[in-house]
Formats: structure tokens, sequence, C-alpha cells
């Protein structure tokens, strides 16, 4: 039986680690070609080396996405190594938290870049890959479905007190998958977004541990503090939060064979919350 993404092209961006290192192996277990690309090179590599160690294929594209250049970088690997590309994953994030009248000019620039413009450039310098390559499939007679998934969060779908940047870029990636399907829909693309309630990855784990990534030199706190982790499991149902194979299958559905009339929606992985 032939896998879902058997011999496609996939590029997932913050797949280093959490929901787009699961992604990355799910997608490599059904057949995909998978570019990882994170902004460390060590746990890209990791990711990269355990698909090719369960018989998949993979290359690594490290950088930062909110470099004007990454994005065509990784976009022309993924084409020279492979030969074209069929699914990209917009996943790169991280969160710098703030109530509005304390949030910065950086705060909010920064959650811009990373979760709006960044996605918008990975898009844009796929349009060769996707609009040109449909057309002269077309012209063949043949029809390849290909596909984008933006990544949000309930804080872009219903607002977060504290994410007001945050909250706005999600938002953004939202609308900017809503219009891809529309502008490109005719080129056999199906571009949706996902969006996330609670998932257990390091961006979640109690505030008080004192979790931390590098931005520009310094570090930024990340994590949820631990009363408000509480009230959080009290509100879903499920009465916990999701793993990151839980928040990846959505994604393989959205990149997978079985979407293909599924397009500008977005999906909210929650729980029931």
């Amino acid at each position: 039986m032939e896998r879902m993404l058997q011999d496609r092209v996939a590029i997932i961006t913050g797949s280093g680690r959490g929901i787009g290192k699961a992604a990355a192996l799910m997608f490599g277990a059904e057949g995909a070609k998978v570019v990882v690309s994170d902004l460390d090179p060590e746990p890209a590599e990791e990711t990269a080396s355990e698909i090719r160690a369960a018989g998949g294929e993979a290359i690594v594209v490290a950088g930062d996405v909110t470099d004007a250049a990454f994005a065509e970088k990784v976009v022309k690997k993924a084409a020279d190594t492979w030969g074209g590309l069929h699914i990209l994953v917009n996943n790169a994030g991280y969160t710098w938290d703030a109530v509005i009248h304390r949030m910065s000019d950086q705060q909010w620039e920064a959650m811009l870049a990373v979760h709006l413009t960044a996605p918008f450039r990975m898009v844009r310098a796929a349009a060769p890959h996707f609009r040109d390559a449909a057309k002269k499939e077309k012209a063949e007679g043949k029809v390849i479905n290909r596909k984008i998934v933006n990544v949000s969060s309930v804080a872009g779908t219903r607002g977060n007190a504290g994410q007001a940047n945050y909250s706005s870029a999600k938002a953004g990636v939202v609308g900017l998958a809503q219009t891809m399907a529309k502008e490109w829909g005719s080129f056999n693309v199906q571009a949706n977004a996902v969006a996330y309630g609670w998932i257990d990855t390091r961006l979640t784990k109690e505030k008080e541990e004192g979790h931390t990534l590098e931005r520009d030199g310094k570090p930024v706190a990340v994590g949820i503090p631990a009363a408000m982790r509480g009230a959080m499991q009290m509100l879903i149902p499920m009465g916990r939060a999701g793993t990151t194979e839980e928040a990846a299958g959505p994604i393989l559905f959205l990149a997978s064979p079985l979407s293909d009339y599924v397009s500008g929606q977005c999906l909210e992985i929650t729980g029931g919350w």
C-alpha cells in the first residue's frame, strides 16, 4: 500500500523540536522527502537522522526564518535536491509575552516577523514550484495537489491576555492561508491553518522553571505560569495538554491526499477547549 506522502517534497520550519519534529517524523514515515529547517542546527540534524534511521529521506537547512534571504535559500535547496516542492508547513515560532501597555516595539515586531512575515516569504518563495509547476502539469494533463499548512493558535482565533503581539500575528497567518486558498486554488493548491490550544512543548512548560531561548543575543523567557496552567487544565474537557504527536496528526491530514478538497480552513486542536 503506497504511503500517503510518497515522493512528496516537504519543508517544515521549526522542525528540530516539538510539533515540527513530530510532523517531520510522521512525514518521513509516510514517504515524504523532508527538509528539516530550524534555527538551531543540532536538533535539526537529530530530527533528520531519526528520519533516515527509519528508512526515510531528509536534509537539513538551518537558519533564521526571519532573515530576509532565508525563504529563497530553503526553497532552492529543496528544489535543487529533489526537483520540486509539494508541501510547505510554516511552523517556526516562539512567544514573547507582555501586557500591551508594557510591550515594547521590539516584542511586537519580533512576533510579526517570525509568525507572519516569515510564512509570507516562504509562500512567496514557493510560488514557482506551486503555480508554475501546476501550469506545466495542466498542459500535460496531470493534476498534482500541493499543500500549505500554517501553524496558528487559539490565541490567534480568540485572543489571549498578555499576547497582543502573538495573537495578532497568529490571526494574520490564518488570513494568509485563507487568501492563498483563493489565489492558488486554481493551481491545485490547498492552503489551511491549524490553531493549537495547550500542547506540551518547551514553550508551554512552567514559566517558573526558567526556560529561555535566545533572540538577538538576549534570553527570552518562555513558558506558562503554573497558576495559569492549572486554570487551563480545568477548562479543557479532556483534562490535559495535547502531545506533540497529537498536534502533528492534523498537519499530516492537511498535507495528505485525504484533504484534497479541504482548503481555506482553520482547524482548532484543543482537546475540546
